[in-house]
């Protein structure tokens, strides 16, 4: 089990705690808890309010469904991402349904569904892993996905597994290291490009 990041200033332990392990224990999640992630995702700020935000889903208990949407990924995330209860596939709607015109802010928005839903899922004891390998082209026509939505992001739901023995040698070690991430510093800015913003403590 990974545990809480060491943050530079004081976060919501959610923030803290949340991960994307590949190690998932074989324990289903109910339909239930599925829709309160959903639910999360969907009460999500969004560009002008148009939550262009689409998900597939499919848990174990859709053999179906659940095949077609792990055929989507990557071989290499085939191979851990099958261990996951739930699989989930985000689309954006790339334009405004209010005028028809481009929504440059689709994908952001998206993502700010899908950051609520992560942090659901911690609250809740579930871990999200979320994977940018995936065949795009794939999932569009085996979902049939429309004009002018795009495939975004495949993501792996589920309980974390402390034996790691259910993932490939070469994730094992991988799987335990700690989070890390850039110094402030590296990309908060003030002024000028580069020019770093200085934030008392």
């Amino acid at each position: 089990m990974n545990k809480p990041a060491e943050t530079s200033y004081e976060v919501h332990e959610l923030i803290r705690s949340r991960w994307s392990p590949r190690a998932f224990a074989d324990k289903m999640v109910e339909d239930s808890q599925v829709g309160s992630l959903l639910e999360a995702a969907r009460w999500a700020a969004s560009s002008y309010n148009e939550q262009p935000w689409h998900f597939f889903v499919a848990t174990k208990r859709q053999p179906e469904e659940y095949q077609k949407l792990l055929e989507c990924l990557v071989e290499f995330n085939q191979g851990w991402a099958q261990t996951a209860p739930v699989l989930m596939l985000s689309v954006a709607a790339t334009q405004f349904a209010r005028n028809g015109k481009p929504n440059q802010h689709a994908w952001h928005d998206v993502g700010l569904a899908a950051a609520t839903l992560c942090l659901q899922a911690t609250s809740m004891g579930l871990v999200c892993h979320g994977m940018a390998g995936f065949n795009a082209s794939q999932a569009r026509t085996a979902l049939k996905i429309p004009e002018n939505h795009e495939p975004v992001a495949a993501w792996a739901i589920g309980y974390q597994s402390d034996d790691l023995s259910v993932l490939p040698e070469d994730l094992r070690e991988q799987e335990q290291k700690p989070r890390e991430r850039k110094p402030l510093s590296d990309w908060v800015f003030t002024g000028t490009w580069g020019e770093s913003a200085s934030l008392s403590q």
